[in-house]
């Protein structure tokens, strides 16, 4: 066993148990042009479920990052997965009038979700009254961090005016940011700045507890700056948050869109397995469920000899 999976070894997990998921539950969603589709997935034991809502990259769907979405679900979660109008699974055309604020949809998706739990839970066989609805996480890849981010907190500001409307959502009480762009303004590179105006976000407001991911290889296009721009999250916000930094990891952080996805450019299994353990443990404290796992991971990381990730917290 090498260094990176000893030390993934050391972050104690529950044991895994069976689940059920079912899709794709169906929400009547007025104004939006298209239903909400939606992915459930339950694990078929336990009671006080705590839920996942997981918003997912660029033209992704609920079909994708199964290796997040599995291993939560084995391990004690509801995972809710939203798909959203931007989705290849969709084929909304570029001139579609929905387009330009498609990350505001994305938002409203995830709060229509948290509007109709009770739908939810009632469309997955022996789900009925076993979520704990006090503690609901929201958390997302890429274009889905900035969606995440929006519930904690995190304004989009209007090119002109500088300004952006609270989005943040009281139910949402602790978030996952993975691979989540950065700041905008100059440092953006003129082909972002012209085409995608909403990724100009303000983290000054995203008070709301986050595990920030990055990986230090991940050299976005979008951005004339490098993989830091990826850790603006954590930096730029106020509160409690921690920054988990995966050396060699590039915008899948090792795979987790999905098992063997073509996205996936730096397929490496053990930094998977060491996201799926620490998103756990983390979640499992930000909501309040136990005490012990995350600083017990810190603490495994931290004494680790192996150069592969940094993880700090403030």
């Amino acid at each position: 066993m090498d260094e990176s999976e000893t030390a993934t070894s050391q972050v104690a997990i529950n044991t895994p148990d069976p689940i059920i998921s079912v899709k794709p539950v169906v929400l009547s969603a007025p104004g939006r042009g298209e239903d909400l589709r939606v992915k459930v997935s339950a694990p078929t034991v336990g009671r006080a479920l705590p839920i996942i809502v997981f918003s997912h990259g660029f033209g992704s769907s609920f079909d994708g990052y199964g290796p997040l979405a599995d291993f939560w679900a084995a391990h004690g979660f509801v995972v809710i997965q939203p798909t959203h109008l931007d989705s290849r699974t969709v084929g909304l055309p570029l001139e579609d009038p929905r387009t330009p604020r498609i990350w505001r949809w994305r938002v409203e998706d995830v709060k229509h979700v948290l509007d109709q739990l009770d739908l939810l839970e009632a469309a997955v066989p022996g789900l009925g009254g076993r979520l704990d609805r006090s503690r609901i996480a929201a958390a997302g890849h890429s274009f889905g961090g900035q969606t995440a981010g929006s519930l904690l907190g995190l304004r989009v500001l209007d090119p002109q005016s500088r300004k952006g409307e609270d989005l943040s959502d009281s139910r949402i009480k602790a978030g996952v940011l993975l691979a989540t762009a950065g700041q905008g303004g100059a440092d953006l590179t003129p082909f972002a700045a012209e085409h995608f105006p909403f990724m100009n976000p303000s983290f000054a407001d995203m008070a709301t507890p986050a595990l920030v991911v990055a990986g230090d290889q991940d050299r976005s296009p979008l951005t004339v700056r490098g993989p830091d721009w990826m850790a603006d999250p954590y930096f730029l916000s106020p509160g409690e948050k921690s920054l988990l930094t995966l050396f060699g990891a590039e915008h899948s952080l090792g795979g987790i869109p999905g098992y063997e996805v073509k996205e996936t450019t730096d397929e490496n299994p053990g930094r998977v397995a060491l996201i799926q353990r620490l998103t756990w443990a983390y979640l499992r404290h930000a909501l309040g469920i136990e005490n012990s796992s995350w600083p017990a991971a810190q603490k495994a990381l931290a004494e680790s000899t192996n150069p592969l990730w940094r993880i700090e917290s403030k």
